[in-house]
């Protein structure tokens, strides 16, 4: 229980920057979708979603290749982190490069004609965010949790005031006081395009912090030790790119397979992206368990109680996860209020992708079998079946069904995931997960979702009463069966 409870409390610190510091950026939808149309918000949607797979491209899978390395005898941990760094940087300044010099072809392409700046804002905060993406990573393979979630939480709060000065301050005094001084740090011609300018100010500032990070640069490049990371590292990408499928691909593909015109198509995009907004708290806690739990698994590997040790943080991890489903579902009359109004029609999605981010949760658990194993190939061939499925049910159902065909893609590409990756680690790196209690707080999770939705169309509770009635019996049920027995545990010891 003590590892547990270690992994507990790097969760909270990683969650300070992933889950705190994300939450205000989160604060910033209800800004972008009261001051911009759906239309101007999906441009926004889905330049990140570019962006998304851009980021897992210009890192090369190196942050797992480092944290597999970095502690061989044979590969010396400065060494390693130089080597990694390194080629990034190179890697990066190539890319940079290639975009700046054709950066009006891409905007004609991705029919942006006229905004050639766009390209030119997202090639320098993907390079920028790439190569900080090392530092970070040395920083968790040192337990160095509070300086991580420190830069992280700057770096969003930096973004926050940004966009707040850009869009609220500066375009306010543009439009009541034409000629006062904050009204000449706003153009109009730029609008929507002040959110990623307030992500490169804030992005590049990260980099000054990060400068002691980058005094490892002098150790130099060992062509051997790249070798074997590459290798190890590669497949990691094509891991790390089917994800992103999974995840934005649904974003890019609407603007095109919507049956209407492209401003329409557009709005919808805006829409559905900003409900899957409503889904962030899901999203935030596995991102958050993923920074701490990477490391902790290949640290705890060794130790002889490692399966029964993942079999239970697997266990708690589903029933925080049904938790956060049923805290948003049960009160998302509130939670509503966070996106626009004309951004509501699209609320129905948000249960199905709450479940869909459950089950990737439980896939990245279930993916210590290939990264412990070193069978990286493998977990790519899970990721590429993930990735081939999700294209074809959103090719299939968008133009039948519109965004509600891309979350039911989501959640079935999520649960066949999850089913694959449990499948062949029963083969390769067996563990006891308890398959009954898990599945029994999903079906709870389920059952309550469907009692408060009976009752309140048959009775005449309020929202907040029915929901906060069923939440606490989830409470209750999950401490009676579990959380008590970590109690007694702990004062046993």
């Amino acid at each position: 229980m003590s590892a547990l409870r270690k992994l507990a409390s790097q969760t909270a610190i990683y969650g300070i920057s992933s889950i705190l510091g994300r939450f205000l950026n989160y604060l910033l939808v209800p800004l972008y979708t009261y001051s911009f149309s759906p239309a101007e918000y999906g441009v926004v949607s889905e330049l990140y979603a570019y962006a998304g797979f851009f980021s897992v491209l210009l890192i090369f899978g190196l942050e797992t290749g480092y944290f597999r390395f970095r502690g061989q005898e044979d590969a010396p941990s400065e060494r390693v982190y130089s080597t990694t760094l390194g080629f990034v940087v190179a890697a990066n300044m190539v890319f940079l490069a290639i975009v700046l010099a054709f950066n009006t072809s891409i905007a004609d392409t991705l029919r942006y004609p006229g905004h050639p700046e766009y390209i030119r804002y997202f090639a320098l905060i993907l390079t920028l965010d790439a190569i900080a993406a090392i530092p970070f990573a040395r920083l968790r393979a040192e337990n160095r949790a509070l300086r991580f979630a420190t830069i992280k939480i700057i770096e969003i709060l930096l973004t926050v005031m940004l966009n707040l000065f850009f869009i609220v301050l500066c375009r306010g005094a543009y439009i009541d006081a034409p000629t006062s001084f904050l009204a000449q740090f706003y153009d109009p011609a730029i609008g929507v395009a002040y959110i990623f300018v307030a992500n490169l100010i804030a992005s590049a500032f990260k980099w000054m912090l990060l400068m002691p990070q980058f005094r490892g640069l002098l150790n130099g490049f060992d062509p051997a030790i790249f070798k074997k990371m590459i290798a190890y590292s590669l497949p990691m990408v094509v891991i790390g790119f089917a994800g992103i499928i999974n995840e934005m691909l649904d974003r890019i593909l609407l603007k095109f397979l919507l049956p209407y015109d492209l401003q329409t198509n557009l709005g919808l995009l805006g829409i559905y992206s900003a409900c899957y907004k409503l889904s962030i708290l899901m999203t935030l806690f596995i991102q958050a368990f993923r920074y701490a739990g990477e490391p902790f698994f290949f640290a705890h590997a060794v130790k002889e109680n490692a399966a029964q040790t993942y079999a239970d943080v697997m266990k708690y991890f589903v029933i925080f996860c049904v938790l956060i489903f049923l805290l948003v579902t049960l009160y998302l009359d509130f939670f509503q209020y966070f996106i626009g109004a004309e951004f509501r029609a699209g609320l129905a999605v948000v249960p199905i992708l709450l479940l869909a981010n459950l089950c990737l949760g439980v896939y990245v658990n279930l993916s210590i079998w290939y990264k412990l194993t070193d069978r990286t190939v493998l977990g790519a061939a899970v990721s590429l079946g993930g990735a081939f499925l999700t294209g074809v049910l959103n090719v299939w159902w968008i133009p039948i069904m519109g965004y509600m065909g891309s979350a039911w893609a989501t959640l079935v590409c999520y649960g066949a995931m999850a089913v694959a990756s449990y499948l062949l680690g029963r083969r390769y790196f067996p563990v006891p997960y308890p398959l009954k209690r898990i599945f029994g707080y999903i079906v709870l999770g389920l059952f309550l979702f469907g009692a408060n939705s009976a009752a309140l169309r048959y009775t005449e509770l309020a929202s907040w009463v029915s929901g906060s009635l069923f939440l606490a019996a989830y409470v209750l049920i999950s401490w009676r069966f579990d959380f008590r027995h970590i109690r007694l545990i702990r004062e046993a010891e």
